[in-house]
């Protein structure tokens, strides 16, 4: 029983231990094509790359920089790696490579510096050593740190350095800015679980303990597990692509993605908060006064704003962040809010403009300057609006969700400003979002509700067209006219009716090539080059899967982890196989009756019951140890089968389907 249990869960090992690591890469990618160099070239005239105002700032208030990063793991594997990208500081702008659009190649300059920052007297970032940056804020006798960056190795990395600077650092509370893994991921890099302040205490006997206090927002535990558990191995694979995980850096390979250079590849760790803030609030840490703004439905579900008044400085987590953001994310995700991202950016401004002297955030770099703030803030606030307000004016002239991504135009002052440029999000994908969130996948037009498989259009299309060949022939004189989106679009159409078919492989491969040169969003460019990728060298597992999982599943709730046994379960195919288990949980005082129905996995919290086939009891982690392989001491009573049949219906995802084939 022990063993196929630990089978089972051997997939939950999958979901959310390490990210995928870059591997060996064959294929050779394409020159730029003439019309490719075109349109880069043209770059130079819609954008002023005289101001240099974004690189001064990333570059300023270094105190040690590294242009040789490397980090590595126990094992060492390198888990990142900024000195694959230190060349790119000293090319001139004149000799930008033709594979590169000129505005990504300048955030990728501006996103290479890598070390530890000086932000205002008291204030300093470790930026460039992971996607996001680890901030220190220095209180009376110790230090806040405001989010851990992604990895453990990529944490240890940056206290190391904060450490050489300024002594064993006394950390008094840790603030998770919101729910994203990049932000909470290296927690155990920084401080291990019997660090943590008791969760049961109020928040000032927390801060009177002597153990570290951690502070998120409303709903953050429960955001950070559904994305990165529930849905974790679709967007692990979709990440992939996002983030260019088997693309080399370089001229024809990933450039930065707007928020950082990449993803880092190391060990992902999660420690629940000790306190959850609820409504805006002003709390003393250490004497030092930190006042909250919680920002829900923004960039993320759960987000928080905070204000340090001795230091006239405010932290935007990532509602402000250098780029344009994403209302919906390449790699899958909620859709956000930007009517709500905007008005918090503006209620920001309202609360802390006219008292802030610099902004700061958790990723890229600061802003300083109360007039430079102000107009800052103020100008992401109305890209935001703008997306919103002009996709539902779109909306209600009746426009669908593609013919709005080609209409909608960003107003000339704010489509020549650097810090709101698309490398992360874009208007296309941005304005669809907003269409998604408040008309859905329906365009409205009844041919669209019940469409035929990507697989079964395609081999019908095929069959319409006639000889492959001779559309081949159509598609590759199209492309010798640069019209690289249709060649793309009718070669995926043979792919999907006969992914054997070499010749549209390498046409649609090409074709992507030439969009990715093209693209000022890292994000576009990665998933066009990794197409590109995968159509010559096939899927491949990427992935080094650890067991982290296990120190993961202490802080999700019970709830937590049997609503993923739910979510393994293939219902249909156990609708005969109907079970009923009461689940006792010792040591956190909760009791579950699991009931399987017609397929369907119940859970009914707080109560047990007369019928059910068996009885577990146990500790929290006792139960997680029995899922890891463990031995733990249970209590079984009654048919002790019944666990089998509980998860013999269960699935062991894996990250390694197909995307750009059938």
């Amino acid at each position: 029983m022990k063993k196929f249990i630990a089978l089972f869960f051997a997939g939950i090992l999958i979901a959310s231990s390490c990210f995928a690591a870059e591997v060996e890469v064959k294929a050779e990618f394409d020159d730029a094509s003439d019309f490719t160099k075109r349109a880069n070239s043209e770059w130079y005239t819609r954008l002023d790359f005289k101001d240099n105002s974004e690189r001064e700032n990333a570059s300023r208030g270094l105190i040690e920089g590294n242009n040789a990063l490397e980090i590595r793991d126990s094992k060492g594997s390198v888990v990142w790696n900024a000195a694959k990208y230190n060349y790119m500081q000293y090319v001139k702008s004149q000799e930008i490579p033709d594979t590169v659009n000129p505005s990504l190649w300048r955030n990728t300059v501006n996103n290479s510096y890598a070390g530890l920052f000086k932000v205002c007297d008291g204030i300093y970032q470790v930026r460039g050593f992971d996607m996001a940056n680890m901030t220190f804020i220095k209180t009376d006798s110790g230090w806040i740190i405001f989010d851990v960056m992604m990895c453990t190795e990529t944490a240890e990395a940056a206290i190391d350095l904060m450490t050489k600077h300024f002594g064993e650092l006394d950390i008094k509370a840790i603030l998770y800015s919101h729910s994203h893994v990049d932000h909470y991921g290296g927690i155990e890099g920084v401080i291990n679980k019997d660090d943590a302040a008791d969760a049961n205490l109020p928040l000032s006997e927390q801060l009177k303990s002597g153990k570290v206090v951690i502070i998120a927002p409303e709903g953050f535990l429960e955001h950070a597990v559904s994305e990165n558990i529930y849905a974790g191995i679709a967007m692990k694979r979709r990440a992939e692509y996002q983030y260019g995980v088997r693309l080399k850096a370089g001229n024809k390979g990933a450039m930065s993605i707007g928020i950082g250079l990449g993803q880092a590849t190391g060990t992902v760790g999660l420690l629940a908060p000790t306190y959850v803030v609820k409504s805006n609030e002003k709390i003393i840490i250490d004497g030092l006064e930190v006042e909250i703004q919680l920002t829900p439905g923004t960039e993320a579900p759960a987000e928080m704003n905070a204000y340090f008044p001795k230091y006239n400085a405010l932290w935007l987590a990532e509602n402000c962040t250098g780029t344009l953001h994403n209302i919906y994310t390449l790699r899958g995700a909620e859709v956000r809010d930007s009517a709500a991202w905007s008005k918090y950016i503006v209620e920001a401004l309202q609360l802390f403009g006219d008292k802030t002297d610099v902004v700061f955030q958790s990723h890229n770099w600061p802003h300083w300057g109360n007039d430079n703030v102000k107009t800052y803030m103020a100008n992401t606030a109305a890209i935001y609006k703008f997306i919103y307000d002009q996709t539902l004016f779109y909306i209600n002239k009746g426009y669908t969700s593609t013919e709005i991504a080609e209409l909608i135009k960003l107003p000339d002052e704010l489509d020549k400003i650097w810090y709101t440029r698309q490398y992360y999000g874009t208007l296309i994908h941005n304005s669809k979002a907003v269409y998604q969130k408040y008309m859905g996948w329906y365009d409205a037009n009844p041919v669209n509700l019940n469409l035929l498989t990507p697989e079964k259009s395609a081999k019908k299309l095929i069959e319409y067209l006639g000889d492959v060949d001779e559309v081949l022939k159509k598609a590759r004189r199209d492309y010798d006219n640069g019209e690289y989106q249709w060649v793309a679009q009718i070669t995926k159409e043979i792919i999907f009716a006969d992914p054997s078919n070499k010749a549209a492989r390498e046409l649609c491969a090409k074709a992507l090539e030439q969009l990715a040169y093209q693209s000022e969003s890292g994000t576009w460019r990665n998933a066009y080059l990794t197409a590109s990728l995968e159509l010559r060298e096939g899927t491949v597992h990427t992935g080094r899967y650890g067991s982290n999982i296990a120190n993961m599943m202490q802080d999700m709730t019970m709830s937590m982890i049997l609503d993923y046994v739910a979510i393994r379960n293939d219902d249909f195919a156990a609708q005969n196989a109907d079970v009923k288990i009461n689940l006792v949980i010792t040591d956190t005082d909760e009791s579950f009756f699991v009931e399987r129905r017609h397929g369907v996995i119940l859970v009914f919290n707080d109560e047990t019951r007369d019928n059910a086939d068996l009885s577990v009891t146990c500790t929290k982690m006792q139960f997680i140890a029995l899922l890891a392989d463990q031995s733990p001491e249970v209590k079984l009573e009654g048919n002790i089968t019944a666990l089998r049949k509980l998860f013999a219906f269960c699935e062991n995802f894996t990250p390694d389907f197909n995307v750009i084939e059938p």
